[in-house]
C-alpha cells in the first residue's frame, strides 16, 4: 500500500468501498464489515473489524448517530455534527485512506460521511485476551501478582499505576510493512539519556521486515544485532514492580504488543542474575539470597568441568579431598556421560513444555526414577556423573533469566570439551577467552560487564550487597541519567 500513502479519502463513498474491495478485502474477508446508514440524508459508511471491536460501544455509537436525524435539520452540516454527538473520549479525523485502513485493521472503527474528505476514527480496541496474572518465571513470596499480557494498552496502563508521573513518556511507533505492530518506547524524560532514547528511535524506525510476529524477540534482533552470541544483550520482564523500577534508574523500556514481556535497555551482564524476590525481603536476607544465587550461577558453569578436571588430573586435589572421582569404571568414556546426561536434561525440559501439565509429574517419575536409576545399574553412568550434572542443572533453574541459563549451558559444554582435550590449559584458556568475549561485548554502546570491567567500586557494592532504599540515592551511571540521584 506504500503506492497509496497520501491518496486522499474521496468524497464520494462508493469509490472509497471500491478500493476497500479491491484492496483490503471488504466482502472476502468475513471479519472485515461495513455498516450503512443514513444521517441528515447524507449517506454514512461505518467499517470496523470484527473481533477487535467492542460490540458495545459500536452499538452505542450507532444509536448517536440515529438519533441526530430526529434532533437535527437536513440541512445541517452532517460530518461536524456527527464529530460532535459522538460519545466517546477517544474521535479524531484522519484525511488519507492508508491512516483509515491502518486504524481500522488495528480494531477501531471508521465513520466516513458522503461529501466530507476526511474519516473519523474511533477507538474502540477490544482486544481478546487474558486478564493480569503472576508470571511464571518471576515468581515472588510475597509481592504483586499482576503481570504484563499481550495487550499493550493494559501494560502501559499497569506501568502507569505505578509511576504517575507527568514525564513519563510512551511514544508509539508502528513496526512492519505488513503487520503494522504497535511498538511503544518507555522512559521517563527528565531522567533518561536523550541520546539513548533517539538511538532506540531511530533504530525501531529504521526495522524494514514484512512483520515482526515473533514480537519483541524480533525486534530484539533489530535492536542489539546479536548474531550467534548466546548471552542475552537485553533483558526481559514480565512483572510491573521490575518495568516500573528500571523506569526510575533511567533505563528505556520497549513494549510490544501481542507480547507478554517488555524489553529493558540497555543492560549488562548483572541485571541478568537479579531477581524480584531480593527486594521483597529485608536488605540482610536479600543480600544473603542474592549470593545463594551467585554461588548457584558459578556451579552451572564451572562444577562439571572442574570435577572432570580432577578425576582426569588428581594429583591436583589435596589429601583430604582425595575421595572426589569415581571409584568404579564403565564402558562409556566419563566425557561423554557428561554430555550425554547434560543433554538429556535439556531433552527432558523441551518435553516438559510440549507436555500436558497432568502429565508432566509422570514424565518427571519416568526419567528419574526409570531412565537415571537403570542407567547407573546397566553401567552407562557413573552415580557421581548424575549428582554432579544435576547439581549443575539445579544451578541453571536457579539462574533468573532464562537466556542467560542457556548461554550458561554452552559455556559449561564448551569448557567440559576443552578440558577432555586439553586437561588444565583448557580450562584456563576456556575461562580466559569467555571473559575476553564478555568483556568485549556491548549492548547499545554498554560495557557487558560494567561494573566489574571496567571497575566501578560504588556501583559494584550495590551488586554484591542488597541496599535497603533509603540507603540507595544514586541512579546506576552506566545509564547516564540526566538526574542522578533518586532522593532529593
Amino acid at each position: 500500500m506504500a503506492e497509496h500513502e497520501k491518496q486522499h479519502i474521496p468524497a464520494e463513498l462508493a469509490k472509497l468501498e471500491e478500493y476497500m474491495k479491491e484492496r483490503v478485502g471488504l466482502g472476502t474477508s468475513f471479519d472485515l464489515g461495513v455498516r450503512k446508514v443514513k444521517i441528515l440524508k447524507q449517506d454514512v459508511n461505518l467499517y470496523f473489524i470484527n473481533g477487535l471491536c467492542d460490540t458495545a460501544f459500536i452499538l452505542e455509537i450507532m444509536e448517536q448517530l440515529i438519533e441526530i436525524n430526529d434532533h437535527e435539520k437536513a440541512s445541517s452540516d452532517a460530518y461536524d455534527i456527527i464529530f460532535n454527538r459522538i460519545v466517546h473520549q477517544s474521535v479524531s479525523p484522519v484525511k488519507t485512506i492508508d491512516e483509515m485502513v491502518d486504524h481500522v485493521l488495528s480494531g477501531s472503527i471508521s465513520i466516513v460521511v458522503e461529501g466530507a474528505e476526511s474519516a473519523l476514527i474511533v477507538d474502540v480496541r477490544s482486544y481478546p485476551g487474558r486478564q493480569p496474572q503472576e508470571p511464571d518465571t518471576e515468581k515472588v513470596v510475597r509481592g504483586s501478582r499482576d503481570g504484563f499480557v499481550e495487550n499493550i494498552i493494559v501494560n502501559t496502563a499497569l506501568t502507569r499505576r505505578r509511576i504517575r508521573d507527568e514525564k513519563l513518556r510512551f511514544e508509539m511507533i508502528k513496526v512492519g510493512e505488513r503487520s503494522k505492530m504497535d511498538v511503544s518506547i518507555a522512559y521517563i524524560k527528565d531522567i533518561a539519556n536523550p541520546d539513548l532514547v533517539e538511538v532506540i528511535r531511530k533504530e525501531l524506525q529504521q526495522i524494514k521486515i514484512d512483520g515482526t510476529t515473533m514480537g519483541d524477540k524480533a525486534i530484539e534482533e533489530f535492536l542489539v544485532k546479536q548474531g550467534y552470541n548466546p548471552f542475552p544483550l537485553v533483558r526481559y520482564t514480565e512483572r510491573a514492580d521490575v518495568a516500573a523500577t528500571h523506569l526510575l534508574e533511567g533505563h528505556v523500556l520497549i513494549y510490544t504488543d501481542t507480547s507478554p514481556s517488555i524489553i529493558i535497555t540497555p543492560t549488562t551482564y548483572f541485571h541478568h542474575v537479579q531477581h524480584a524476590e531480593e527486594y521483597r525481603e529485608s536488605a540482610l536476607v536479600g543480600t544473603f539470597i542474592r549470593w545463594v544465587r551467585f554461588i548457584g550461577i558459578f556451579t552451572s558453569i564451572v562444577l562439571l568441568p572442574l570435577w572432570f578436571l580432577f578425576v582426569l588430573e588428581p594429583n591436583l586435589l589435596p589429601e583430604n579431598l582425595a575421595f572426589i572421582g569415581p571409584n568404579e569404571q564403565t564402558n562409556v568414556p566419563l566425557v561423554l556421560q557428561l554430555f550425554i546426561a547434560d543433554i538429556g536434561i535439556e531433552f527432558l525440559r523441551i518435553a516438559a513444555i510440549h507436555t500436558p501439565t497432568p502429565l508432566s509429574t509422570a514424565m518427571g517419575l519416568i526419567a528419574a526414577v526409570m531412565i537415571g536409576d537403570i542407567a547407573i545399574q546397566v553401567g552407562i553412568f557413573v552415580p557421581e556423573t548424575i549428582l554432579y550434572v544435576a547439581i549443575a542443572a539445579v544451578g541453571t533453574f536457579a539462574t533468573p533469566s532464562y537466556e542467560l541459563s542457556v548461554a550458561n549451558k554452552l559455556v559449561r559444554l564448551s569448557l567440559l570439551l576443552l578440558v577432555s582435550l586439553f586437561g588444565t590449559y583448557g580450562l584456563v584458556i576456556g575461562m580466559t577467552v569467555v571473559l575476553l568475549a564478555l568483556a568485549s561485548v556491548r549492548s547499545l554502546n554498554t560495557p557487558y560487564l560494567w561494573p566489574l570491567l571496567p571497575f566501578n567500586p560504588g556501583a559494584f557494592m550495590q551488586i554484591a550487597i542488597r541496599r535497603s532504599v533509603p540507603g540507595s540515592k544514586i541512579r546506576p551511571s552506566i545509564v547516564q541519567p540526566k538526574n542522578v540521584h533518586k532522593q532529593p
